[in-house]
């Protein structure tokens, strides 16, 4: 994924004016990247599909779903399921990979959903819960269309990688304890965005999962599949090769109460 440095957070109005997360203008170069890239295609993907296991009849609420690559993947293996992007652009590509009758609708995870309660067996967040400041209200509403005792898998920027990042380029203080934004420009397909997100320790993560009334059954930090090595030589050139394990994101598995 081509990314340029961070932009400070004091600098980001007057350094780069314009809208954040635009994922309309990036959408086909994000949905190319999605599709191939190591850490998506070869690490984040398998890992959600191994925790979400067999999801045969289950209805699944593929949140943040983009152009629908998890969604295709859990519809292959039987489950009956919905997709929601806050980006039209994205989920017109999801239309095109998944067909007409595919069930996909524009929402806003900071935003109340659109479904009754208890509507779903489980719910995928696949990187999307680390572009919002506040988790509280997204993850209330997550539990609320989930029926009891059904699942939240998420995944989401490992809490420790951006920290490593910091203190290899010399910060001498990095700011893990605090809940912070980064800014990143990203360039897909010949086009720029300004992506934003928000960085914060495991134990915030945590805290925030059971006050919103989730039970904490797992935290992973999987393997990358076996074939990665074998295709991105160069990502593994300084990495030991009995290694199967690199920081990327984190994983949980949440039980709605």
């Amino acid at each position: 994924m081509a990314r340029m440095p961070t932009t400070p957070e004091d600098q980001i109005e007057t350094a780069n004016p314009g809208p954040l997360n635009d994922y309309d203008t990036i959408a086909e170069g994000y949905s190319t990247e999605n599709a191939n890239s190591l850490v998506n295609a070869y690490y984040e993907r398998p890992a959600m599909l191994e925790l979400a296991g067999d999801v045969a009849g289950r209805r699944i609420l593929d949140a943040g779903c983009g152009s629908g690559p998890l969604f295709a993947e859990l519809r292959d293996r039987g489950a009956v399921v919905t997709g929601i992007d806050a980006s039209a652009g994205m989920l017109e590509l999801a239309r095109k990979r998944l067909g007409p009758d595919a069930d996909l609708r524009v929402a806003d995870l900071a935003a109340p959903l659109p479904f009754p309660d208890d509507t779903f067996d489980d719910v995928t967040a696949s990187l999307v819960l680390h572009y919002l400041k506040d988790w509280g209200p997204a993850l209330a509403e997550l539990r609320r269309v989930l029926k009891p005792g059904g699942r939240l898998l998420v995944s989401v920027d490992h809490p420790f990688v951006f920290t490593l990042f910091a203190a290899m380029a010399g910060e001498k203080r990095p700011k893990y304890f605090e809940v912070r934004n980064r800014v990143e420009e990203w360039t897909m397909g010949g086009q720029n965005a300004r992506m934003s997100f928000w960085d914060r320790p495991l134990h915030a993560m945590t805290e925030a999962f059971t006050a919103a009334g989730f039970r904490i059954s797992v935290i992973s930090e999987p393997p990358f599949v076996p074939e990665a090595r074998e295709l991105f030589p160069e990502e593994f050139r300084e990495i030991d090769p009995s290694r199967t394990r690199f920081l990327s994101f984190l994983f949980f598995v949440l039980e709605a109460g």
